[in-house]
């Protein structure tokens, strides 16, 4: 055993804990009670997570107070809808706050992911209810798909102090663009590429040969060799091999059962990931334009398949979601 693993076993830390040390730890979840437990930096949330969140009986009632308090907005019909969603999410964003000390991601709605002008005003109208609640702007940050027009409009955002955390990121050339455009954070989604490989190929993968591993540790070492600001969050976990290859990274979002999962391991953690190890790294500096980005990441058919099937889920949720407070308000 080397010694720098022998005094982390030693230490008596987990293996959360041990990640924490150098890697900010994100809550993946709309619970409350995993955040308290666990004590992540940050947290980050999306339609799924709240549409199943406010089934469960100790968060439904969220929902009911956004509903309470918005039946004498004078809406009605979608608009009505849409507002309570808004105030729901936000709602979610700031009890998020209450617990955790950093910053909370909260999702535009995915039916706008090639609508530059759409992302862009859903993301004021949920900065504007944030900083009614008294939240300063900086403790939000605002996810948006990584298509083209996603990344247009998280670049406007970024210009006007709104920061942004590109989700459904799956290739390079999308975190090549978002670091351009100098967004906050990307999350790039470890799980979603691993089963697409994994379904494609019939075949497993473990360890440094994952490809979402693979994926993230190819971004983080672009972005740190040539002195990019932006912040590599890795998502969508599938164990914690995933999470314990990126260890390093910028940031992991983890589900509250992958975190419980390393809070009972004491195995030593290793560092994977160290910007003094990417200055050497041969790589070239990818030059895009609209057209560029586009062939390029038509050319990744996982990128492709992925980046579609998540927008797709994401919106078939928010309609989930608003089918629900109709039934509610109805």
């Amino acid at each position: 055993m080397r010694p720098a693993q022998e005094k982390q076993t030693t230490t008596g830390l987990n293996q959360l804990e041990q990640l924490k040390k150098f890697t900010k730890i994100v809550a993946d979840t709309g619970d409350f009670e995993s955040m308290r437990a666990y004590a992540p930096q940050d947290a980050t949330t999306n339609p799924s997570l709240i549409y199943a969140a406010v089934q469960k009986q100790q968060y439904a009632h969220l929902l009911d107070e956004v509903i309470a308090d918005r039946k004498r907005s004078g809406l009605t019909g979608p608009a009505q809808i849409d507002d309570i969603i808004a105030r729901l999410l936000v709602k979610f964003g700031c009890e998020m706050l209450e617990i955790i000390p950093g910053r909370v991601s909260t999702e535009t709605d995915a039916r706008f992911s090639f609508d530059v002008e759409g992302s862009i005003e859903k993301a004021r109208e949920l900065i504007k209810l944030y900083e009614g609640q008294h939240i300063p702007r900086e403790r939000i940050l605002i996810k948006i798909a990584s298509t083209w027009e996603g990344l247009n409009a998280a670049e406007q955002l970024q210009e006007e102090g709104i920061r942004c955390n590109l989700t459904l990121l799956f290739s390079l050339p999308q975190a090549v663009r978002a670091a351009e455009a100098k967004v906050q954070l990307i999350s790039p989604f470890v799980g979603r590429i691993y089963d697409w490989f994994k379904k494609e190929n019939k075949r497993d993968y473990t360890g440094a040969e994952d490809p979402g591993v693979q994926s993230v540790r190819e971004i983080y070492t672009y972005y740190k060799k040539f002195g990019y600001e932006t912040e590599v969050m890795g998502a969508s976990f599938r164990n914690t091999r995933q999470i314990l290859e990126l260890a390093g990274c910028d940031a992991l979002t983890i589900s509250p059962d992958l975190m419980k999962e390393l809070s009972e391991s004491d195995e030593p953690v290793e560092r994977k990931l160290d910007p003094a190890k990417t200055k050497d790294a041969k790589i070239e500096k990818l030059e895009l334009d609209e057209k560029r980005f586009r062939y390029l990441l038509n050319d990744n058919a996982m990128a492709t398949d992925k980046t579609a099937e998540g927008i797709r889920k994401f919106a078939a949720d928010i309609v989930k979601l608003e089918k629900l407070v109709a039934s509610k308000i109805s």
